[in-house]
């Protein structure tokens, strides 16, 4: 079983296909088999695609409690050097994406382009008293969810995280076996990641002096919230462009694998175009 040691812990990755290195870095509620629909998808025919367990999910090892986002980052970061990546593509929705993006913030230099979806850094937009009304639902039902995982209800939280955060009314049932059951697995880790004061924070205006192509997207059908994050972070990162995956949610890469692996693949194509253009 392929491991990187970080930070004291083994973490577990697989690497399939053989080409440009491609890392992904999954949600709180998964592990790295959440990405075999997309992988699936063709983006192993493209890339050398390297996804991972985050500490304390999947076959990476356990720790007492998730640890920090720092924490995170910092594995990212082991990873992708220890792997001899750097710099690297790198792509993640939800708490993936805020991990690739707070580590951007302290070492651009790791990165060659950076696609994320859906960061849910509340922090970015505290200022603003249209975007924490329109959280305010999101963070009703977020509490509720810590509540049933607190009386050790995984199954009713993690429902309902997925039909009122995450993707929507009616979708846990569409959601196959297995994918259901990782929700449950990791509705633990989700908890404790909620204890991390600094979660949900991002230093935007450090993340200004990342110059690598970035792509932002989000779902048609996902909280109006989260697009009102993506422009602060399109503030901050002038040279990203924007994607809106029509009639999906929180994690595009599992519900509209298709889609999500030629939108990331083009950008990438792209990005990579832009590297040898003249004056580059």
């Amino acid at each position: 079983m392929p491991q990187v040691r970080a930070d004291g812990v083994n973490l577990h990755y697989q690497a399939i296909g053989d080409g440009t290195p491609l890392v992904l870095v999954h949600t709180s509620w998964n592990d790295h088999t959440s990405w075999q629909s997309a992988i699936e998808a063709d983006l192993s025919a493209s890339f050398t695609v390297v996804s991972y367990d985050r500490r304390g999910h999947g076959r990476s090892e356990e720790v007492p409690g998730q640890g920090t986002r720092r924490q995170d980052e910092d594995d990212l970061a082991a990873l992708i050097e220890g792997l001899g990546h750097a710099p690297a593509h790198v792509a993640g929705a939800s708490f993936g994406a805020s991990i690739i993006l707070g580590l951007a913030t302290r070492r651009p230099e790791l990165f060659r382009s950076i696609a994320v979806h859906e960061p849910p850094l509340v922090g970015v937009v505290a200022d603003d008293p249209e975007a924490m009304a329109r959280l305010q639902p999101t963070m009703a039902s977020i509490d509720a969810v810590v509540d049933h995982i607190r009386r050790a209800e995984t199954e009713q939280g993690a429902r309902l995280f997925v039909e009122e955060v995450a993707l929507g009314p009616g979708t846990w049932d569409q959601l196959t076996g297995p994918v259901r059951e990782m929700f449950v697995a990791h509705a633990r880790t989700w908890l404790d990641e909620q204890s991390d004061p600094s979660w949900a924070l991002l230093d935007l205006d450090r993340l200004s002096a990342c110059t690598v192509p970035v792509l932002l997207s989000r779902g048609s059908t996902s909280p109006t919230w989260f697009s009102m994050v993506l422009e602060r972070l399109a503030a901050a990162l002038p040279q990203a462009q924007r994607k809106i995956f029509e009639g999906a949610g929180h994690i595009p890469h599992v519900t509209h694998p298709q889609e999500y692996t030629a939108v990331l693949t083009e950008f990438i194509r792209t990005a990579e175009a832009g590297e040898h253009a003249p004056g580059q």
